[in-house]
């Protein structure tokens, strides 16, 4: 694979063409036909986006590697603005298959039948934005996130939270991390409201309990459950049904 920082170099296709969106039209065997692709005027040879029929999508992201010959894409939904799709390939036929599907509203699964390098992020749509979803859409999100961990600690991080997860005081919430430490919300995103304690995995085995910027103010356990125990007993009472954090 060829490593260099010369657009030349990496991609004279699309230097030839005068932009990736361009590119993406005339190649790719056709597959996005009709489909409208734009590059941006800052980097059109690196950046490119191809919008959706359905309106709860924002416009597929994609962009070209400075380092080596590669695209990158990311599908978002506009709410919250996270991804739903991302992945990378050197085939551009490829790409333009991912990013027809998604201008056409097949379904994420659909999506990656049609381009087998897309990579699901375990969330799904919620077009009307109903905040229970979101919760559960982020949950199933953190879920597959800690299931393909790579990091040393990974077992334990996905123990923590797969217990949260089985949890119904804790599942109720918003789940988000902070430089991996569990934390939740009864907000969605984007403006999330911090309720209760964070909970950590540490590298050790353990797990950490905290309220401020110590992960131990509340001590270290040898378990997730009796870690997330504590966690629950310092949540107020009378929490409410999740709401929309706009």
């Amino acid at each position: 694979m060829s490593i260099s920082s010369d657009p030349a170099a990496l991609y004279p296709d699309i230097v030839a063409c005068g932009s990736l969106a361009t590119a993406l039209r005339a190649g790719a065997e056709g597959r996005l036909g009709g489909v409208p692709a734009a590059s941006s005027d800052y980097a059109p040879l690196h950046h490119a986006t191809v919008a959706s029929t359905l309106p709860h999508r924002e416009p597929l992201q994609i962009r070209a590697s400075s380092q080596e010959r590669q695209w990158s894409i990311r599908g978002t939904e506009p709410f919250q603005g996270l991804a739903l799709i991302d992945g990378g390939t050197d085939d551009l036929a490829q790409v333009a298959e991912a990013a027809r599907a998604w201008h056409d509203g097949e379904s994420l699964d659909g999506i990656r039948r049609a381009a087998p390098f897309v990579h699901l992020t375990g969330r799904f749509e919620v077009p009307d934005n109903d905040p229970a979803r979101l919760a559960e859409s982020e949950w199933q999100s953190m879920r597959q996130e800690a299931a393909e961990l790579e990091y040393v600690w990974k077992e334990t991080h996905q123990a923590l939270i797969e217990a949260a997860y089985a949890e119904p005081a804790l599942r109720a919430l918003y789940p988000f991390t902070s430089h991996w430490a569990l934390r939740f919300s009864t907000s969605t995103r984007p403006r999330l409201t911090v309720v209760g304690p964070f909970v950590a995995a540490n590298s050790d085995g353990t797990f950490g309990v905290g309220m401020g910027s110590s992960d131990a103010d509340l001590g270290r356990f040898a378990t997730a459950h009796e870690a997330l125990a504590v966690g629950v007993s310092q949540l107020p009472s009378g929490l409410g049904p999740i709401t929309v954090g706009a």
